[in-house]
């Protein structure tokens, strides 16, 4: 154990397996104490009581808490367990999620509502709440997760709908809280899961094809796609986001999967078109508007 996070106490939710409890494993390692959180006890392949039996084991400190956190009333008695567990909260990392495919003329409202309910409401009612108490310590992490395809996915419209949306919610609560001692960035992790082997599928018609097609992803980022890394790998960069050393970064957005890490640039107008008097026609913007795409 490390003491990096000696006195923090985090929130990860979703951390029952996968990409969540290899960040809860590496809050603990760091010396966070954990509440651990997934929808129901007894999931196969982990749910949050084993992962927090693992970490009370290499002796740390976690504590379970089973719920869906896309309820308003869940979310409130996950935030007080937090503090009755452990004093405080220092940390919330949103990281629950659900796959949701479809392409626009598949996706249906239940699979749009479940998308934006499970990925965006979550991250949104937690965060409200967390901040309530991180205020009166002027001290606070929020950590989102988000996902490649909020640059837009092929037949995965409502999933990048919802992932495109907790960018925007970053951003927008970091404005909110500049200078409060709190903090809110976003990852979009990329590792092995659940989710990731239903993304690679058979090469010819994998989501990964399908955006390295459209130009989504380069070459590199294709071959480094086709065998991601464990998701423990994922982990570490979350924790160093909770540090005392990550205080000056707030807004920002990243890809994490395992030895690589990129910042995301700001979103910038590239190229502006002018007319210097009155509205721009129909007719003219059939001749002009070209000249936005060339040269690019």
């Amino acid at each position: 154990m490390a003491d990096t996070l000696k006195g923090k106490v985090c929130i990860v939710t979703g951390s029952g397996q996968g990409i969540g409890r290899g960040i809860a494993l590496a809050m603990a390692r760091e010396g966070a104490a954990v509440i651990t959180n997934n929808r129901r006890s007894g999931t196969e392949g982990g749910d949050a009581e084993t992962t927090a039996a693992d970490i009370n084991r290499a002796k740390g400190k976690a504590a379970p808490f089973f719920g869906d956190v896309s309820k308003a009333e869940i979310c409130k008695k996950l935030i007080q367990y937090a503090a009755d567990q452990f004093g405080h909260l220092d940390i919330l990392v949103n990281n629950a999620g659900v796959g949701v495919g479809g392409s626009i003329w598949k996706a249906t409202e239940e699979s749009y509502k479940t998308a934006l309910d499970t990925h965006l409401r979550s991250a949104f009612l937690c965060t409200r709440l967390a901040i309530d108490l991180m205020k009166e310590k002027k001290w606070g992490r929020i950590i989102n997760c988000t996902s490649g395809s909020w640059l837009g996915t092929p037949g995965l419209c409502v999933y990048s709908a919802a992932k495109a949306g907790i960018v925007g919610l970053t951003r927008s609560v970091a404005a909110d809280i500049e200078g409060s001692g709190i903090t809110c960035n976003a990852y979009h992790p990329f590792a092995y899961s659940r989710l990731v082997p239903k993304t690679i599928g058979e090469a010819a018609s994998s989501v990964i094809t399908k955006r390295y097609k459209l130009g989504l992803i380069d070459k590199e980022e294709f071959e480094w796609q086709s065998n991601p890394p464990p998701p423990e790998a994922v982990g570490p960069f979350v924790a160093y986001l909770g540090t005392d050393q990550a205080g000056n970064i707030n807004g920002k957005i990243f890809y994490v999967s395992g030895g690589k890490v990129a910042l995301y640039t700001e979103p910038v107008r590239e190229k502006t078109i002018y007319k210097k008097n009155g509205l721009w026609t129909a007719e003219e913007l059939i001749d002009q508007a070209p000249n936005l795409f060339q040269n690019r």
